[in-house]
């Protein structure tokens, strides 16, 4: 081509490739116009600072009445649900939630919009809200037949559904929402009941529950009593008529207690002295013997040579003392004295006593979270990786059986190990992941925040990274909690009035 040419040449090329941008431009211009704040994701799925910051402008503009910024924000909402969403797929943990409690005053005009875009700017895809805690619960007044108070009870408030509004608000933003509950922990509202004195928990020292507790406000009930049975169940079979994706049982356990009180190394430290207890106790015995030395031992805390000896007069038609589990190896009676018995007799109704005490709260849990099994709703317990401890000859008095809880439930310990770096929280996990059978689903509580150390715990981030090394077990993490995380923003819901 030549000099010339190449010259005319040049400004037509120039002025085709300028249509050409200029045409794209405008077909997309539109399109452009319409999208929403940029919904970039950190490292940790967060969402940009300054996305966060364009979506709570439009918010705001929004509760204002503005029909624009309303269509905005919706398709901003969508948008970041749908970018955390990309990147928990593509980033270890795939689950990961938060813990989150609400307030009456979360029932304002646009709060809950704010609480769960909160939740999903921290990259989290489920929440859990605790549903029943202090003894209240969070089912609207006008549809609440439990026999514990709602939270939210104000007037004109009877039929505020704020558990269903947190479902379907969080659900809306691609959050997984479960109801988080505490459990044989009734609250201080049930004991004020006279009706309900019997269900109460009670110890060999004359005790009940509730004063051995510092703050008074926790109320432990007798697993085995069957009212208490009732009442629980009737308030899981209406938490889960709001449909939540998951309901998790804390409390799981008897009181924790403080000082020497906190090893159970007698039978009078163990809550076994209401009456359904007892009566199921009793029934475990397997003949008159057995349950001659079960009665003896609550009574007394031990047995002697001489209460074998009276028994072995009193049933000589029968041979050793007999309860569920026990399978002497050999017929003992016809070889050994009651001198010679006696220790390992004495030994076995210990175990027999923590054994029965453990069961009750195995047996409630099942019960418990029946009515979402029923439906094909996950459920899960909640639990310290060091609440069914044995130090010494005793166990931990919460006497927290969570080894033998079964992996059908989701398991979720609570990791929450002070010592200044990650290395005693990684602990806990692996004495759990070491515990558990396959096919357990396991999902660690951490406690902190992001960025920043807390109460001896370092940043959540360090934390993460320090039980990433075991992924290939654990696929969801959750963090305690949204109130540590945002202080400011829980204390002003906490006390704030609704007006």
């Amino acid at each position: 081509m030549s000099k010339r040419a190449l010259n005319v040449a040049k400004p037509k090329l120039i002025l085709r490739q300028l249509f050409t941008v200029i045409f794209s431009t405008t077909l997309f211009l539109p399109y452009l116009k319409s999208q929403p704040a940029s919904a970039q994701v950190t490292r940790y799925c967060h969402i940009s600072s300054n996305a966060v910051k364009k979506k709570e402008k439009l918010r705001l503009s929004a509760q204002k009445g503005n029909q624009e910024a309303a269509n905005r924000y919706r398709q901003v909402v969508r948008q970041h649900s749908k970018a955390v969403s990309d990147c928990r797929r593509r980033t270890w943990p795939q689950v990961q939630a938060i813990w989150l409690r609400l307030y009456p005053c979360d029932i304002k005009a646009g709060a809950l919009d704010r609480i769960m875009d909160n939740v999903v700017n921290k990259g989290y895809n489920q929440v859990y809200i605790e549903t029943f805690y202090d003894g209240r619960v969070l089912l609207p007044k006008n549809s609440n037949p439990t026999v514990w108070p709602s939270v939210i009870r104000g007037k004109g408030q009877e039929n505020t559904d704020l558990l269903a509004e947190s479902i379907q608000k969080g659900r809306e933003r691609g959050l997984k929402v479960y109801s988080w509950m505490f459990t044989t922990n009734f609250g201080y509202t049930y004991a004020r009941r006279k009706d309900r004195e019997e269900a109460i928990a009670r110890n060999g020292k004359g005790q009940t529950s509730l004063y051995v507790v510092d703050n008074g406000s926790q109320v432990f009930i007798d697993p085995y009593n069957l009212q208490a049975k009732r009442d629980y169940y009737q308030m899981v079979t209406e938490v889960m008529r709001r449909r939540p994706d998951g309901i998790l049982f804390d409390y799981v356990r008897y009181p924790r207690q403080a000082g020497k009180d906190s090893i159970a190394s007698r039978v009078t430290d163990l809550w076994l002295y209401s009456k359904s207890t007892q009566q199921a106790l009793f029934q475990r015995a397997l003949n008159n013997k057995g349950l001659g030395l079960i009665r003896l031992f609550l009574t007394k805390g031990y047995v002697t040579s001489s209460d074998i000896a009276r028994l072995d007069e009193k049933y000589p038609q029968e041979g050793e003392p007999l309860w569920q589990g026990r399978t002497p190896p050999i017929e003992q009676k016809a070889i050994s004295s009651p001198q010679q018995r006696q220790p390992l007799l004495q030994s076995e109704l210990w175990q027999l006593s923590v054994a029965h005490a453990m069961q009750g709260i195995l047996d409630f849990v099942a019960l418990a979270a029946y009515p979402a099994q029923q439906i094909g709703v996950p459920a899960g317990v909640v639990f310290f990786p060091g609440g069914n401890k044995t130090v010494g000859k005793g166990y931990d008095s919460r006497l927290q059986p969570w080894d033998r809880f079964p992996n059908s439930l989701e398991w979720h310990p609570m990791a929450y190990g002070k010592c200044g770096t990650s290395n005693c929280i990684v602990s806990q996990v692996k004495r759990v992941i070491n515990t558990a059978k396959p096919g357990t689903k396991l999902i660690p509580a951490l406690a902190g925040s992001w960025g920043e150390s807390i109460s001896n715990r370092p940043p959540l981030e360090k934390q993460m990274q320090a039980l990433s090394q075991y992924k290939s077990y654990i696929k969801g993490v959750s963090h305690f909690a949204y109130s540590w995380q945002n202080p400011k923003d829980d204390s002003d819901r906490k006390f704030c009035r609704v007006r």
